[in-house]
């Protein structure tokens, strides 16, 4: 310890003994603590007045672990990747279809990340814009039809199939549309693709800490996550992927394609010294797939009850638009650049509602770290080898130091210039996001669609008709614990501008 650095926050409770006891314990543990993290923002640094801390977990046995919401600190960490790493065994819970990007380190981080960089191209930037733009053209002509008013009970149930609809087209070449939605289970399978994966991402937790004979005769909902599971790897999805790749190694002349799945089989073709075996290709096409669907879903869903909550930014936004798009019905890729207030919102969304609330690494060797107190003094932190490290996003996002009114929702903090380094929604350095421009790319066509047609509000419900601003927004904001930060219920109306 540092004789200037504040004492040890002491996790020792008996929810959490009881909860390492059982043999999915830790996993438990690992996502109730994240949302933890995500409530109390800020909170814990302004106590102790510095911006690293350490807790000590006394049990199974006595750790130190690292919170840090240092911008600087946090720089250091993401950037310096050999003295800090992933702490794989935290990342178990998404191999179950194979390797991936997400939980690999070294060499096999390297090799997977030569392979798949190249997928995310800009011809693929093109296509989730344009299939963006068409995916809602349909929700607004074939399912809102010439309605006035659109009442959405959870807009979720909007948001998770327009970003599935976007990762099939962009991701694997095949469009899908919203009357294919009405169509049932096929042939010999037993729930439709769209329906395991929504199952799937939503409680990959319960996949992660069941034993398979659990899913296969336990409770409902647990059963329907193991025939989630059995579908996307030896149905549909499996199937398909087999069937996609002989398709294209049959064809006699190459099909010029822009999805990221073929994208992923051109480079991984294209190089005999790094290639991926169908396991981590496998892998690696459903970490896309989670996150091109769920993360992106639950991020537009905080995004959509922030414009409802907050109709004087929503009213800016739309005469951005308005400005950008020139009377245009649909925008153009080329104007992605020029709707700067759409990802300026998408950011402010992030900044308040990061994916990831915290980020896990582990210390490869004796080092320090340096941040400052409340007085501004410089106080230099010590760090052993092995010490588990938690990068606090919300801490980040919430720090004063580098936010002005860090609990104010403000979008316009993100039109000027703003500290890069203490916003960390895609993670930062070598490991960031490698689908970041996919995502701005979809959430600012569908920003712009929305707004350009309809005016977003929240649904008025009787129960709730003397509550404050304050409650409301605590309503319709509410999150919990997933495998990213989710939405509980945000009920909105559309009302046609």
């Amino acid at each position: 310890s540092s004789s200037n650095w504040p004492g040890y926050r002491v996790l020792f409770t008996t929810r959490y003994i009881l909860g390492t006891l059982l043999p999915f314990g830790s996993v438990k543990y690992i996502y109730r603590e994240a949302f933890r993290v995500w409530k109390d923002r800020y909170g814990e640094f302004a106590d102790y007045g510095v911006d690293i801390f350490s807790g000590l977990h006394i049990f199974p046995c006595p750790t130190v672990v690292l919170w840090v919401a240092d911008a600087a600190a946090i720089k250091e960490i993401t950037s310096q990747h050999t003295r800090f790493q992933k702490p794989l065994k935290q990342y178990n819970t998404l191999l179950f279809y194979g390797p991936n990007i997400v939980a690999s380190e070294g060499s096999q981080w390297k090799r997977y990340k030569k392979i798949c960089a190249p997928a995310f191209s800009e011809p693929n930037n093109r296509l989730v814009w344009s299939e963006a733009v068409r995916v809602m053209q349909d929700l607004f002509n074939d399912v809102w039809g010439a309605g006035e008013t659109i009442s959405v009970d959870n807009v979720a149930e909007v948001t998770l199939q327009v970003t599935l609809y976007i990762i099939s087209a962009a991701g694997f070449g095949e469009q899908t549309t919203w009357q294919d939605n009405k169509a049932g289970p096929q042939g010999f399978h037993r729930m439709t693709f769209k329906d395991a994966l929504h199952v799937l991402s939503t409680d990959v937790i319960l996949k992660a800490i069941a034993p398979d004979w659990l899913l296969k005769y336990g409770p409902q909902r647990l059963r329907k996550v193991g025939t989630a599971y059995e579908e996307l790897k030896a149905g549909i999805f499996q199937l398909y992927m087999t069937e996609m790749v002989r398709k294209r190694q049959d064809c006699d002349v190459k099909e010029e394609r822009a999805d990221l799945f073929t994208n992923l089989l051109d480079a991984n073709d294209a190089d005999a010294e790094f290639t991926l075996d169908d396991s981590e290709l496998l892998g690696n096409i459903f970490i896309f797939l989670l996150a091109g669907h769920e993360t992106s879903a639950h991020t537009l869903g905080f995004a959509l009850g922030l414009l409802a909550l907050y109709q004087n930014e929503q009213e800016v936004l739309y005469q951005h638009v308005q400005n950008v798009m020139h009377g245009k019905q649909t925008p153009d890729y080329e104007d992605m650049h020029a709707l700067s207030h759409c990802l300026a919102f998408l950011y402010e969304t992030l900044r308040l509602f990061p994916a990831a609330p915290n980020i896990p690494k582990v210390a490869t060797e004796d080092t320090m770290l340096s941040t400052v107190d409340a007085a501004g003094e410089t106080v230099t932190v010590p760090v052993p080898a092995g010490t588990p490290i938690v990068l606090h996003t919300p801490g980040l996002h919430y720090n004063p130091r580098y936010w002005p009114d860090p609990y104010t929702f403000k979008p316009s903090r993100f039109l000027d210039d703003w500290p890069r380094d203490a916003f960390i929604p895609f993670s930062g350095g070598h490991r960031s996001c490698i689908g970041r421009r996919f995502f701005e790319v979809e959430g600012v066509a569908i920003l712009a669609m929305l707004v350009s047609r309809y005016k977003i509000e929240v649904k008025d419900e009787p129960q709730f008709a003397g509550e404050t601003f304050e409650q409301r927004q605590e309503r319709v904001l509410r999150a919990r614990p997933g495998v990213t930060l989710t939405p509980v219920r945000v009920p909105l109306v559309f009302q046609r501008r």
